[in-house]
């Protein structure tokens, strides 16, 4: 366990760091989580890094569906690398310690990734909504100028918000145990070691969590009626099977990191369990970044054909 500063009165303390516990229940499993986490985070980055550049490359992807699928897939590379590189260091080391300004420092940025996807998924429905439901409006609606506008937007909005629940998390007083029972610095967690009285940070939790997770969920899941609403007017069935499998593989992604992440920060206090938090967390850290370069893949014409024109090109390089 990580010192502590002793300031005097009564058992508070100002903590020098804490120890992050992870996935420590588990002694026999370190190398085998170590081995599946890296994997993982290796997929995450290679799958994700090439969409980025065959959206960049192909000249038919050069619309603004796609640019968001570039800023979407950059925010997952660097929301899983705010947490993933440490729990892999602690699974192989079992150096578990974490200053306090290294924990401060991870969750502000865990937080601030965290407000821009849901803010970037919003703006992801919006673009298929104008698309499907107002297409011949679409050049002019989704202009470059707005699409760099709403893409700037997301990933800024969050920042000043975030920035001060971190201040107001960590100014909190710290007594007795340092050991944050999660595998990161999480809101939650870090809640619990808190002395005193916690309940206007709670309240700020919601809040922000309403603002910054709801409102865009219910802006999705609005824009989704309307889609709906709209496809299923469409004449023919391959019409609006064609138009639904446009916004689909976005509305998977949306399910997969909106439901445990709502579930996380709305949820009252008392309801929090350790080993709850954690799994929750997996979800929206893993499973949202591992399957959105497989599912907008495997279920996307342009980027299937996008990457056959690619990946020949760099073998051929590659042979000469």
């Amino acid at each position: 366990m990580l010192p502590t500063d002793e300031r005097g009165e009564g058992n508070f303390s100002s903590m020098v760091g804490f120890v992050l516990l992870g996935f420590s229940d588990l002694p026999n499993f370190q190398r085998l989580l170590f081995g599946i986490f890296f994997l993982i985070y290796t997929f995450i980055i290679i799958g994700n890094g090439l969409i980025i550049v065959i959206t960049r490359v192909d000249s038919d992807l050069q619309t603004p569906m796609y640019f968001f699928l570039a800023n979407f897939s950059s925010l997952e590379i660097c929301y899983v690398s705010v947490t993933v590189p440490r729990t892999l260091v602690s699974l192989w080391t079992q150096d578990r310690s974490i200053s306090f300004l290294g924990c401060a420092t991870q969750m502000c940025f865990f937080l601030i990734l965290g407000a821009t996807e849901c803010f970037l998924l919003a703006v992801m429905a919006y673009d298929r909504y104008v698309a499907i439901c107002d297409p011949l409006h679409y050049p002019l609606v989704m202009s470059q100028r707005v699409c760099v506008q709403l893409a700037v937007g997301s990933w800024v909005s969050g920042i000043p918000v975030q920035i001060g629940q971190t201040c107001q998390v960590f100014s909190l007083p710290f007594c007795g145990s340092n050991r944050v029972n999660h595998f990161f610095c999480d809101i939650p967690p870090m809640i619990k070691l808190a002395c005193g009285d916690t309940s206007l940070n709670e309240m700020c939790v919601y809040i922000v969590a309403v603002l910054f997770a709801m409102i865009p969920f219910l802006w999705v899941l609005g824009s989704y009626i309307k889609i709906i609403s709209t496809i299923l007017k469409l004449p023919s069935t391959s019409s609006q099977f064609k138009a639904f499998s446009t916004c689909s593989s976005h509305l998977i992604v949306v399910i997969l990191f909106f439901g445990p992440g709502t579930i996380t920060y709305l949820r009252p206090k008392s309801n929090h369990s350790a080993g709850t938090d954690k799994m929750f967390s997996l979800f929206y850290i893993f499973l949202t970044p591992l399957f959105n370069p497989i599912i907008y893949s495997l279920r996307n014409k342009n980027v299937i054909a996008a990457l056959k024109k690619l990946l020949p090109r760099k073998a051929g390089r590659g042979c000469q």
